[in-house]
């Protein structure tokens, strides 16, 4: 297969994720009435560069993946990922987070927090490469490519769960959609959205992610990544990562 990724010394087949199941995510109803299935992008989970690597991976409940976008529009808007929640870590109400790596081109990580069936928060985060963006508990996000590169990325996660992609689908979307001529719209199907906070990447170097440091090099450092399945010891982690200070002044006008 053409979309095989070689990693270490194997071969890897993606999931792939194809317009006919991202139906319900759509901005642009009227261009899928008429659009061809086709593949929108490739994700190629738990990989591992050695038998030794994957045994610390199993060992402290972690994933490593990549996931390819190509460029693209999904009719008015750019193309994207289905995007999706995860659910709390047994015994807290603390949801597990990711953090993903740019290893080429661009992203907008858009992030939103939704509590009691109200979105109290929305986050985009532009990240080029070798940037870091941490994904914090309670938040869902998409990850968009605006570029007319082809965009891909790497991200750590705990194993210990599944994703929710449900109430994405239920809300026909995530929060606001970024339109290919520059503007983000909300989305009209959601009751109250607050306005985007535009935040820089996460290149926190005390959990191993300085600006262009490698991330699948943490294998060998994988204390650093703890915070994956214990979020509930990290509050200061996540106050840092959210912080107004780290604010970005954004390229794209929301409407």
């Amino acid at each position: 297969m053409e979309r095989a990724l070689r990693f270490g010394q194997n071969e890897v087949e993606p999931d792939v994720r194809k317009l006919s199941e991202m139906r319900d995510v759509i901005y642009d109803i009227d261009w899928l009435k008429t659009a061809p299935d086709r593949d929108l992008y490739y994700m190629y989970r738990d990989l591992a560069m050695s038998r030794n690597d994957r045994s610390l991976m199993l060992d402290n409940h972690l994933r490593f993946d990549i996931t390819v976008i190509p460029p693209g529009k999904l009719g008015a808007e750019y193309v994207k990922t289905a995007g999706h929640y995860h659910p709390c870590v047994p015994g807290t109400c603390c949801t597990y987070p990711e953090v993903y790596e740019v290893l080429r081109g661009m992203a907008h990580y858009l992030l939103q927090k939704c509590e009691g069936g109200r979105i109290e928060d929305v986050v985009m985060v532009e990240a080029g490469e070798g940037d870091h963006v941490i994904i914090p508990p309670g938040y869902g996000h998409v990850t968009i490519n605006p570029s007319n590169k082809e965009l891909k990325m790497s991200n750590w996660v705990s194993r210990d769960f599944s994703s929710l992609y449900e109430p994405y689908k239920k809300c026909g979307g995530g929060a606001y959609f970024e339109l290919a001529d520059g503007r983000i719209i909300r989305n009209g199907r959601c009751d109250h959205i607050p306005d985007i906070r535009f935040l820089k990447p996460t290149n926190i170097t005390k959990v191993g992610m300085g600006k262009g440091k490698e991330m699948y090099g943490l294998v060998r450092d994988i204390s650093k990544l703890e915070f994956l399945n214990r979020p509930q010891d990290y509050d200061l982690l996540w106050e840092e990562v959210l912080s107004d200070e780290n604010r970005a002044k954004p390229d794209v006008a929301a409407r």
